[in-house]
């Protein structure tokens, strides 16, 4: 469970008003990945920014997806969609690199695929954009899980 890639993808000031003043914390936003097709995301918030690093870092090791990898890209074509966000991912040739948003890039960088191509529609709020890539994902995996179903008949 060591051996895995960590990357921040976003820090952001958040604030509580109450009857005194305003209280400060922040939010962080990481994805992790082992560069062989697991990849995970979290989101921790915490008065210091370190510790809401951690504690991100820390969900992200409970929310692993693995990916289906094929000469360094996806199997398929697939969307996703989270809220606004839409997201739309398809494989690329050996060479083509990861043609994607930086959040988007982040997250296929640290799973381990080299050639992909993304689009972004809607909204492009970094954690939609990363559930809706989650939701991809998962997408891909369906559609093998169901096409090995269908061999197997």
């Amino acid at each position: 469970m060591n051996n895995f890639i960590e990357k921040l993808i976003c820090i952001n000031r958040v604030s509580k008003t109450v009857k005194g003043g305003r209280i400060f914390s922040f939010t962080a936003l990481t994805v992790i990945g082992n560069n062989n097709g697991s990849v995970g995301y979290g989101y921790g918030k915490s008065k210091e920014i370190p510790v809401a690093i951690q504690k991100s870092i820390e969900k992200a090791k409970n929310n692993i997806v693995n990916i289906i990898i094929n000469k360094k890209t996806i199997l398929y074509r697939s969307y996703g969609k989270y809220l606004c966000s839409k997201v739309f991912i398809k494989p690329a040739c050996e060479g083509t690199g990861i043609i994607a948003g930086n959040v988007i890039r982040s997250i296929f960088e640290v799973s381990g695929i080299k050639n992909i191509f993304s689009k972004i529609y809607g909204s492009t709020n970094p954690i939609n954009v990363v559930k809706a890539t989650i939701n991809a994902i998962n997408n891909i995996n369906l559609i093998d899980f169901i096409n090995k179903n269908r061999l197997n008949k």
